[in-house]
This record gives structure tokens, sequence and C-alpha cells, in this order.
């Protein structure tokens, strides 16, 4: 059952989408400028295909018009609605700047991180956390966030992060082709 809600803390209001409660959670952050369910077809296969506990999570109306003001408010705000449902541990991940976010949330929260998802890698100098294994899901035809800065990531910790790729996918991949993304995913976390 989808559960549609809004965190209001502190003068922010933050939107997210709360959908399954399997025993494997999975907070996606969406990109910039999409809402809470932008990766709603994505959560809804995992939730209800494959039984994840998928928490969606948007942008509130207010974000800060600087970049790195926008990514620590959205860290922020993912804390925030964690600690608010009372999740003590999921996997973390997101599409565009949303994936920036959940990569800065997973090296400044690691004990709240089981595992970090990227849709796309943005071309940013952020280290991956420490420890953590990270699956990352690429388009081959992505334009904005291109295959090689994935790579590139990836290769800063071939030992623990993945790449899976989806030949002949654009940026907006999470929704021209949600089944597949959300497969890769199941599979990755073999969890059927």
């Amino acid at each position: 059952m989808t559960q549609k809600s809004i965190f209001e803390s502190e003068g922010r209001a933050v939107p997210y989408i709360v959908e399954g409660d399997g025993p494997v959670s999975l907070v996606l952050i969406t990109g910039s400028g999409r809402n809470e369910d932008a990766l709603g077809v994505v959560s809804h296969y995992l939730a209800e295909e494959a039984g994840f506990h998928v928490i969606q999570i948007g942008s509130r109306a207010d974000v800060a018009s600087d970049r790195a003001a926008a990514i620590r408010e959205r860290v922020e705000d993912v804390i925030a609605v964690i600690d608010h449902l009372g999740l003590d541990d999921a996997w973390i991940g997101g599409h565009e700047v949303g994936g920036t976010a959940a990569r800065v949330f997973a090296t400044e929260h690691t004990d709240h991180v089981n595992g970090l998802l990227l849709l796309g890698v943005e071309d940013e100098e952020i280290a991956l956390a420490a420890g953590i294994p990270v699956l990352i899901v690429q388009a081959t035809k992505d334009e904005i966030n291109l295959p090689a800065v994935a790579e590139k990531l990836q290769a800063t910790a071939p030992e623990r992060a993945s790449i899976k790729t989806i030949n002949g996918a654009d940026h907006l991949f999470p929704a021209t082709h949600p089944i597949e993304t959300a497969v890769i995913i199941e599979e990755y976390l073999d969890w059927d």
C-alpha cells in the first residue's frame, strides 16, 4: 500500500512516499525538479513484486538556489525523514542530484547505510563511503551523466562497487526503463 506524506519540522515540508513492508529497506532520493513519486514505477515494482520496504523522498518546495546548499538540505531532509520513520538502516540511493545527495548522506551517516544505489552518477568529487557496497545503474546513452563518470567512480572501489548498464537508454532511464532498472536492483540485492 502506498502512503504519501509530508514531513514537517523546523519550517520544512518534505514530501515522501512509503511503499511495501518487506525486511529490506531502500530509501530513494528523487532528482532535481522531480516530485516524490518520480521513481514511482521503480519503487512500486520493488515494493510489490520484489518485497522491499521503499521510501521515496522528494524535494521540498523551498529548496536553496545554491547547489551545494540544496544538496546539504536534501541530506538533512533524508536523515530527518529516516529518523521520523524509525529506520535504523537502509540502502540509500537516488537519481541525478538525488544520487549525489545519497553519496554525501552515506559518507556522513554510514551507521544508517547498508549500501549505496546510484542511478546514473553526476560528475562530483565525492568519495564513496568506506566499507559499504555500491551499485551503479548506468544508461549507455546518458549524455548528462556520462557512463565514463560512473566507470571512474567504480574504479575508486572496484572490490565493492559494481556497474550494471541499461543498453540504449538515456538520462531518464528510471522513467523510460523502470522495470529493467528495478530488476537490476532486485537481482543485485538478491531478494525474491
